[in-house]
């Protein structure tokens, strides 16, 4: 498939720049997929599309301050970094601004030496590995000096950052949030726990997988990133036991916990517990091996996340409901509303 084929036009002013003011009132458009059928609702909505004995998988991982503006010791001159992977012992595979200062062998000093950074080596995507060192644990360097790395269609920081995560984020560890969970509230939650709907976790990591553009005309020919994922043993043991043996359906919330989720169904057919990393690219032609449904927002043109749901819901009937969209003025993006598929 071409890359053109999951494109279309988005006026500048539907690109959500702030949350709302109360999560759960965003706008929700409701897919079924099977009638080919689209609602419009409000995301506080959701329970009555969700049935007893239904799971909900939730993504807690917990967005990092990985947004650091350091400077190029000798030069002064300021480098923005952005910390992408983990790699253990303070090395850390990053992107920089602008990247052709920054070859290997740079130092960079951040929060007036409260961290350095020298550059190891530079990598197959364009980033560069950068090695750590900070007075304190890097965590807490981090969470001192560092900015939530909020998307660059972005252009207004929120009063107050949390409002870039989950209610139910526990788990450092990405550089961007999964979106279809900023929509929950405590409240809604429990409104579709006492409904029998069961809410079950996973860890999914965002990293550049998740973000990073297609650059090839033909999308068989993009490259996937690798994130880490993590399924608990009673999250696979309750959807083993559900797909088993009961009408109940899996619903995703977001893409992340969709590409975990799917990444991680062994040789029988069953979820496997565990950690591991997913390069898996959904698109069109994909057959969904665990979940029914999913819960996401609306997402870029051209990228990996609007090739997803098409191949969830098959592309025309995806790109119809973008015009639809469109049409009426829903909010895109991170910050945007929310759509069910089922």
């Amino acid at each position: 498939m071409k890359l053109t084929d999951f494109d279309y036009q988005l006026p500048q002013e539907l690109i959500a720049q702030d949350p709302l003011l109360v999560r759960d009132q965003s706008r929700l458009m409701v897919i079924d997929k099977g009638r080919k059928l689209l609602e419009h609702k409000v995301f506080t909505d959701l329970s009555a599309y969700l049935n007893p004995g239904d799971i909900l998988v939730i993504n807690q991982t917990k967005v990092i301050p990985a947004r650091l503006i350091g400077s190029k010791v000798g030069t002064g001159a300021a480098i923005e970094v952005l910390l992408l992977k983990d790699l253990g012992k303070g090395l850390w595979e990053t992107l920089v601004k602008p990247g052709r200062r920054v070859k290997p062998g740079v130092k960079l000093i951040f929060g007036e030496g409260i961290m350095t950074g020298t550059v190891t080596s530079a990598t197959d995507q364009g980033g560069r590995l950068i090695q750590f060192e900070s007075r304190e644990s890097f965590s807490g360097a981090i969470n001192r000096i560092g900015k939530m790395p909020l998307p660059p269609y972005i252009k207004n920081y929120p009063e107050d950052p949390l409002r870039y995560q989950t209610v139910y984020a526990n788990e450092e560890g990405s550089v961007a949030a999964p979106t279809a969970g900023l929509h929950f509230t405590p409240e809604l939650l429990g409104k579709i726990r006492h409904k029998g709907i069961r809410v079950v976790p996973v860890i999914h990591h965002v990293g550049l997988g998740t973000f990073r553009p297609v650059a090839v005309d033909n999308i068989e020919e993009h490259y996937m990133h690798k994130e880490y994922y993590n399924i608990p043993e009673e999250t696979a043991e309750l959807i083993n036991s559900t797909r088993a043996g009961s009408e109940g359906r899996i619903i995703g919330v977001g893409t992340t916990s969709v590409r975990c989720l799917e990444s991680a169904v062994d040789s029988s057919g069953r979820v496997s517990a565990g950690s591991g990393e997913t390069e898996v690219f959904i698109y069109p032609g994909y057959k969904f091996k665990v979940i029914q449904g999913m819960i996401t927002n609306f997402h870029l043109p051209k990228s990996t996340l609007i090739m997803m749901v098409s191949a969830l819901a098959g592309r025309e009937l995806i790109m119809d409901a973008y015009m639809e969209a469109v049409k009426r003025e829903y909010r895109f993006f991170s910050f945007g509303d929310a759509m069910l598929i089922y």
